[in-house]
């Protein structure tokens, strides 16, 4: 009896947070979206470990919150409207998840247009809260 409780409790102990399952990644990315679509770009650079890397397609690769949050600053300015959709999630021990998903968003140009793609972000635990470290997407067309 007391070997089954060990192994219970080491499953119990050894589970990735529940911000590495689906759901909790979910909740991020509505924060996330939130942030952008109503311009709160500091809470957004806040999602971010210091320092995190940011890899936009057809962009030099950033590094750290300040440059990250001038960035989404001023992609708000050309597009809004974002939508994120958690496809996959797999833990990368207790402090880390890979999250792979698709994303949709408008332009904000005379007539507007849907653009969609899909990204890789990695999610690292820092403190007691889950950050962005890694961040890569690129377009469907």
């Amino acid at each position: 009896m007391r070997a089954a409780a060990t192994v219970v409790a080491f499953v119990l102990l050894a589970s990735p947070s529940y911000s590495q399952d689906k759901a909790g990644i979910e909740k991020l990315n509505d924060a996330f979206a939130q942030a952008f679509n109503t311009g709160d770009m500091g809470s957004l650079a806040r999602m971010y470990t210091e320092d995190a890397y940011l890899l936009p397609p057809g962009a030099a690769m950033m590094r750290g919150r300040e440059d990250i949050q001038k960035y989404w600053r001023a992609g708000s300015e050309q597009v809004g409207d974002l939508k994120l959709t958690t496809e996959d999630v797999k833990p990368l021990g207790t402090d880390a998840a890979r999250e792979i998903g698709s994303f949709s968003l408008r332009t904000k140009v005379q007539q507007p247009q849907e653009v969609a793609g899909k990204y890789v972000v990695v999610w690292q635990k820092v403190g007691g809260d889950w950050k962005l470290a890694t961040d890569i997407w690129n377009m469907d067309k």
